[in-house]
């Protein structure tokens, strides 16, 4: 194994009290390194959706601990105190629709969270050059996102997420409204900016398509993590 990029011990999140408690997660435990793309896989209600809140820092889990890129930032009570500028400048996210901001160019769409951090603008937009030529789309770089195809905007997605250097990217359905062609694109691309950036990414995904290409797959089922090999496929 390498360096864990994401590393998940008991982690439990109970919604509600007494007898209408749901415990929505009982006992997740996972370890993605860095460079790795693992997939979260599960039916529908299993906790998929609140893990990737908690591990987003979105939600409070009830228990349990969580790491990421070496940081502890909940051990049965976060700790940390600005979770805000923890998700701007350590977490990324790529999501099912790209949520790009329509009145800015691409290059300027990728640079935002940089520019947000503190970074000056000349040295944001030279990352977005650089994340845009990387995913191969800095063609459009001057474009509108309402210029672009479904898959170039996903790739300006994943390029927005990589913009702060996470240690860590969550990817919520993030194949869900392409085609196969482009949805074993962007698994692809995610792999390779993993190994390139040295970035945990963890994939949440229902796509039949996508899941063959994962080399280690975690099924959470009532609550609870089941690692399993993946196929790893080349796709």
């Amino acid at each position: 194994m390498g360096t864990p990029g994401i590393r998940v011990e008991g982690l439990r999140k109970r919604y509600g009290r007494g007898a209408t408690a749901v415990d929505a997660l009982k006992d997740v435990n996972m370890t993605v390194d860095a460079g790795e793309v693992v997939g979260l896989i599960g039916p529908s209600g299993s906790g998929k959706s609140t893990l990737l809140k908690c591990l987003g820092a979105v939600i409070e889990p009830s228990g349990g601990k969580m790491v990421l890129g070496g940081q502890t930032i909940y051990d049965d009570g976060w700790r940390i105190g600005d979770l805000r500028a923890l998700r701007r400048d350590r977490i990324g996210f790529v999501f099912q629709a790209p949520y790009l901001i329509p009145f800015l160019d691409v290059t300027d769409n990728v640079a935002l969270l940089p520019m947000l951090a503190g970074q000056p603008n000349d040295e944001a937009r030279a990352r977005s050059r650089e994340l845009l030529a990387a995913l191969e789309v800095d063609h459009r770089a001057r474009a509108l996102p309402s210029e672009l195809s479904g898959g170039e905007q996903q790739r300006v997605s994943i390029a927005r997420a990589l913009a702060n250097r996470p240690p860590v990217i969550l990817a919520d359905e993030p194949t869900a409204p392409l085609d196969s062609e482009r949805a074993l694109a962007v698994v692809r691309i995610l792999d390779q900016m993993a190994l390139q950036y040295r970035t945990a990414i963890i994939v949440v995904t229902h796509d039949e398509k996508i899941i063959p290409s994962f080399r280690r797959l975690y099924r959470i089922r009532d609550g609870r993590t089941h690692e399993e090999r993946g196929e790893g496929r080349r796709l």
